[in-house]
Order: structure tokens, then sequence, then C-alpha cells
């Protein structure tokens, strides 16, 4: 590949704040778009996202949401939604639900040394074999050591803290005010759906682009 790797953070329907981002970083066919994954729920219009992203052959990771919409759509089970995910399952359309299942949950480039994913890993363990539950959903680590909410405890330590590689790691979903840079990984869910930033990190120059939410979509 002659172009960039261009990682983009949680869209969470955002559209008009992703085909700016996809402007300003000049986005050309060479490059490759890589989600890492949220691109639905909360924000104006998740069909948009999804179509952006196909338009532009992205990378589109799994994400925690996405993996709830899938579950809720498997088992009927109600257990499984939260707040905007009712009004998203409403309007995907058969297309939409075809992208969401195929994502994958990491897309790992060997020449550069880097993985992306949605959540993170467990430190410690080889990270190629982390289930979903993990890698889409994980924040800090609890005092067992095992994968938790940042709901969970104000003192826990990020998973990042705790993360020394290799591989570098380029994640999403623990949505931050500011870019999320350690020495083996780097967080850019900026919040944009809540009115903070949506974040693009470019690849092989480590160039973060960032572009302002137009409102606050979700409290």
């Amino acid at each position: 590949m002659n172009g960039r790797l261009i990682a983009i953070g949680d869209i969470h329907g955002c559209h008009q704040e992703f085909a700016e981002l996809l402007e300003r970083v000049e986005f050309s066919p060479d490059d490759q778009l890589i989600l890492l994954g949220d691109l639905v729920n909360r924000g104006p219009d998740s069909c948009r996202v999804i179509d952006l992203a196909r338009q532009h052959q992205a990378i589109s990771l799994l994400g925690n949401h996405e993996l709830r919409l899938l579950n809720y759509r498997k088992t009927g089970d109600k257990a499984f939604l939260k707040e905007t995910d009712e009004d998203t399952h409403q309007k995907l359309r058969p297309e939409d639900w075809t992208y969401l299942a195929e994502m994958p949950l990491t897309h790992s480039v060997e020449a550069l040394n880097i993985v992306f994913v949605h959540g993170g890993f467990l430190p410690n363990e080889p990270w190629q074999k982390q289930p979903a539950q993990v890698v889409t959903r994980i924040q800090v680590i609890d005092r067992e050591g095992k994968p938790a909410k940042r709901a969970d405890g104000e003192d826990l330590p990020p998973w990042a803290d705790l993360w020394s590689g290799p591989p570098f790691v380029v994640y999403g979903h623990t949505p931050r005010p500011d870019i999320y840079k350690l020495k083996w990984s780097v967080g850019i869910d900026t919040a944009c759906v809540m009115g903070g930033h949506l974040t693009a990190y470019i690849l092989p120059e480590k160039r973060f682009v960032q572009v302002k939410a137009r409102r606050r979509y979700y409290p």
C-alpha cells in the first residue's frame, strides 16, 4: 500500500463530523481507513456513517455498541439493549446488518508493529486470543486482574497504563477530553457525540487531526 493508514475513533452516528474529518485529512483512494468501532448509536444518523464507511472501503472494527445490537437481533433479548439502541435497531437496513456482522475484532499491521482495536486488551495475555467481550469493552483492570469499566471504580488503572507492548495499540471506546498517548498505545475516542472532538490518527507520520463536534448529541 502506497498511501497512509488513517484511524478514526468512535463516530457514534456523527456523520457530518465524520465527513468533515475525511475532508480535513484529505483522504485519497490510496489511503486505508480504519474505524475503531462504535460507528452507531447515540448520534444523529448511524446509517449515513455506515454508508460513508462503505463508500471509502473502510476496515470497520467491532465495537461494544455493534456487538450489543447484533446480540439483540440474534436473541430478541431486550437485556442487551441500552438507551439509543432501539432507535438504531429500527433504522438499520439489511445491508447494514450484514456490514455489522462482518466486522473484525482487530486489525494488525505487522510492518508497523501496530494493532487496531475498539476497546483494548488485557496485559500479560496474547492479544490475538482475547474474546470480543474483552476487547470491545475493557477500559480498566480490576483488583483481580480482570477487565472492567471505569464506572466500576475510579481508582482502577486504565488497561493501557499496564500495557507494555509490543505491539503498539490504537484504540477507542474510553471517551476522554484529550488524546491519551503512552509509549505503547494511543486512545483516540475524544467524545465527539458528547460534544468533544472526532479524532484521526495518521500513519506512518503519527499525526493527529481533529474536528469539533457541531453540538452535544448525547448527555
